[in-house]
């Protein structure tokens, strides 16, 4: 995700690469970082909190308190504070700085954000500033879309759109066995599927219909459409869907409170 956000920034030309500085403690990847972006690599946290005023945190949650409690000497108020790790609260970061006059700000991304076409729910805490919240706008909004939300949403947030595309790859991948069993090759039913869904996409972002009027244009009386409606139906397939939503739901709840 973090490379993500840099060839969104890059592209957009928001920053250049002599204004971007890395901390990366694997040596082959942060080799890769300096060689592909001549991006500028900082050894340690002191040198990175020194040089920088905006830092992007993208790590897993699960190390995120190790890397803040070996930043903590070098942050100050001044900084803004920006995180992409699933289910940790702003309360969290402040918690572990000792301190809540920091500016945080906390993002769930999404990995189309890697061919720039990602989807952003962003939230902060009151000591950020509507121009500082819009600097942090201007990056993800590089890499796609944002949308402002309470905190309180984040987590509903990570549920649909930062854990949907996995959802959608399953769908996908489903698709195209379906198609390999009825007689297709792989390589036919993987370009109609992809295809098939990116269409479909395209088409309800720009009618801005409802997708029930949408699949009504594709379901004519006793045709093939309306038969496989109602199977998926009848197998439960949009409760599915929103369990599986809530359930991811509920595991960032969990990832913020361990």
């Amino acid at each position: 995700m973090a490379e993500a956000l840099l060839k969104g920034m890059l592209a957009a030309k928001l920053y250049s690469p002599e204004d971007i500085y890395l901390v990366e403690p694997n040596s082959l990847r942060r080799q890769h970082m300096e060689s592909k972006y001549g991006l500028q690599l900082c050894e340690n946290h002191q040198d990175f909190w020194d040089i920088c005023n905006i830092a992007i945190l993208a790590v897993k949650p699960q190390i995120m308190g190790k890397v803040i409690e070996a930043a903590k000497p070098y942050v100050t108020n001044d900084h803004i504070i920006i995180s992409i790790a699933a289910g940790l609260p702003i309360s969290f970061y402040e918690k572990m700085l000792g301190s809540n006059g920091h500016k945080i700000i906390r993002v769930m991304p999404n990995t189309p954000a890697l061919i720039l076409e990602g989807t952003s729910a962003i939230s902060c805490n009151g000591n950020v500033s509507d121009t500082e919240l819009k600097r942090a706008e201007c990056i993800f909004n590089a890499v796609g879309i944002s949308v402002l939300l309470d905190e309180t949403y984040l987590d509903a947030a990570t549920g649909l759109s930062g854990s949907g595309p996995a959802y959608v790859f399953t769908f996908i991948e489903a698709l195209i066995d379906a198609g390999i069993k009825v007689g297709l090759t792989r390589y036919t039913a993987e370009t109609m599927a992809v295809q098939t869904v990116l269409g479909a996409a395209k088409l309800m972002q720009k009618e801005k219909k409802h997708p029930a009027v949408l699949r009504s244009m594709v379901t004519s009386p006793g045709g093939t459409s309306i038969a496989a409606h109602h199977f998926l139906e009848k197998k439960g397939f949009s409760g599915i869907l929103m369990d599986a939503v809530e359930i991811a739901v509920n595991r960032s709840k969990e990832l913020g409170n361990q």
